[in-house]
């Protein structure tokens, strides 16, 4: 995530580098084009990187059919996924579409 609150892109490629290596917590959106449900929480997804700007949060979306090594290894099967990093290692996940409340939560909990 940048500075000023922009959803960050990650692939196969740069995960390592921007989740992985990274110091504090990233959240991390698996999504797809064709999927409705990925739809509805992308603005939640984005209202979020603004509001944690500067917080020491990163906030992060991965497109699932570009990038199949880390869908499989983190064992996506249902998306949209969103996956919890804190200092590089994986520590949970929320599977569906959920309110913002729930990713709050979430944030907050590793903080």
């Amino acid at each position: 995530m940048s500075a000023n609150g922009t959803v960050l892109e990650v692939t196969d490629q740069n995960f390592a580098d921007e989740i992985e290596n990274g110091q504090g917590l990233a959240m991390v959106d698996f999504w797809a084009t064709w999927c409705g449900p990925c739809r509805m929480v992308a603005p939640i997804v984005e209202e979020l990187a603004g509001e944690y700007a500067g917080k020491g949060v990163k906030v992060a979306k991965l497109d699932v059919d570009n990038n199949p090594q880390l869908t499989a290894r983190f064992g996506v099967r249902s998306i949209p996924s969103i996956l919890f990093f804190k200092d590089g290692k994986h520590v949970d996940t929320v599977i569906g579409a959920v309110p913002k409340t729930v990713l709050e939560s979430k944030i907050n909990e590793y903080l």
